[in-house]
């Protein structure tokens, strides 16, 4: 009889709260200065950081998303060049 294997455990990391978490936020881009809505992916941790480009002027930004132990999620953006 099979438990559990590691990777179905959830990330100790991150407080699961009450079981949902934000998986869109509305940015500005630095750029452009146009609103984007993007996809964030609670499964990544509590604190992510990654390059995504805009989908209006295609120029890539530095995404940092930080869930908070309520699921609700802190998404900034910068220019990736900062």
């Amino acid at each position: 009889m099979r438990l559990h294997d590691d990777e179905d455990l959830p990330d100790i990391e991150f407080p699961l709260g009450d079981g949902t978490a934000e998986t869109g936020a509305t940015v500005y881009c630095p750029y452009c200065n146009e609103t984007v809505e993007i996809a964030i992916d609670p499964g990544g941790g509590s604190a992510q950081e990654y390059v995504e480009d805009c989908e209006v002027c295609c120029q890539p930004w530095t995404v940092s998303v930080h869930y908070r132990e309520d699921g609700s999620a802190q998404v900034s953006v910068a220019p990736l060049d900062e």
